[in-house]
């Protein structure tokens, strides 16, 4: 098959994971401010979609971790195969958790989904250890460090606002969470609109048609629009459960949570690492139900989350596997 159209095929896929990955993770940026009723959905999610853009035009650090750490795409034979199979993988399993109203993992999706095609086609060899290895690094403590930050910053509101009237409190925290969940949505277009860029610099490399693993302006304006446009659709039945199933959140715990898994997002981000969203903003909306009263928390729930975040790399690993063969088979 000519070059063009298989990058064709690859760009198409990538915007079509971003736009997924919009709806799917919407959710993240503006369950708490929608469940307190700071914001009413149609504003959050135009606020999402906005900051989510604006966000994403910002920085290319993360496109360029994800288009070399994985693997170099300049040494795969096969490389514009590998990244459709990837993708293909990765929204097979977005669309499957969006279904069922599991807040689970893009960037594991996508991740995983790229090492599993990549072995396919290259075996272990074709997988850069290193790089690989700082990325699921970064994916594992991300989610303890926001757990942490979220229980500590809610244990110094409680500590703070201790004689305080709760009416008062929440009046004021949920005028506030309109500027967090804004903050959250533009440090969430930071990261997550990142990796659709670095997957299609990976494929474009891959066929030749650029040396480097910066990212052009055209991929940079389409990644971000498709993430927006994405992020404008919503996505209501993850909203519920993050933002009422986990526990019941007020506004100052709305607040907390949001400041919390913003400064994580940003902090990776800043340092070139992706990071799932989904998995930082479940975890500190965790660390301040816990703050709050450990027994406040469904845990029942929270272990069907974290089992969904283990499974969801081999599982899509998987998945590019056997997409790549069925590829291979007919390319």
């Amino acid at each position: 098959m000519d070059i063009y159209i298989l990058v064709g095929i690859t760009i198409f896929l990538a915007l079509a994971f971003d736009f997924i990955n919009g709806f799917h993770d919407t959710a993240n940026a503006i369950a708490t401010s929608v469940s307190t009723r700071a914001l009413s959905p149609r504003m959050a999610i135009i606020i999402a979609s906005s900051m989510n853009f604006i966000g994403a035009m910002m920085f290319t650090g993360v496109a360029k971790t994800i288009g070399g750490s994985v693997a170099d795409p300049s040494k795969l034979e096969h490389g514009v195969e590998i990244v459709i199979a990837a993708l293909l993988g990765a929204i097979i399993w977005n669309l499957i958790t969006w279904w069922f109203g599991i807040p689970s993992s893009s960037s594991h999706a996508l991740i995983g989904a790229l090492a599993g095609a990549v072995i396919s086609s290259e075996g272990l060899d074709g997988i850069n250890a290193a790089g690989f290895t700082s990325i699921v690094k970064a994916l594992i403590f991300s989610p303890l460090i926001a757990f942490s930050i979220g229980f500590i910053v809610m244990w110094i509101f409680k500590k703070i606002f201790a004689n305080s009237s709760p009416h008062q409190i929440n009046k004021h925290f949920r005028k506030g969470q309109i500027v967090t969940a804004a903050f959250q949505a533009f440090t969430h277009g930071t990261n997550d609109a990142q990796k659709a860029m670095g997957i299609m610099t990976f494929a474009l490399v891959a066929a030749g048609l650029q040396d480097t693993l910066d990212v052009p302006l055209w991929v940079k304006i389409s990644a971000a629009t498709a993430m927006a446009l994405g992020t404008s659709v919503g996505g209501w039945k993850i909203i519920k459960t993050m933002g009422t199933k986990i526990f019941k959140i007020d506004p100052v715990n709305g607040f907390a949570a949001d400041i919390s898994s913003a400064s994580v997002i940003l902090t990776s981000t800043l340092i070139h690492l992706p990071v799932s969203t989904t998995h930082v903003i479940t975890s500190s909306i965790l660390g301040v139900g816990s703050a709050k009263r450990f027994s406040a928390v469904k845990w029942g729930l929270a272990g069907k989350i974290v089992i969904s975040w283990i499974i969801t790399i081999p599982i899509t690993g998987l998945l590019a596997m056997i997409i790549y063969r069925i590829l291979m088979v007919f390319m």
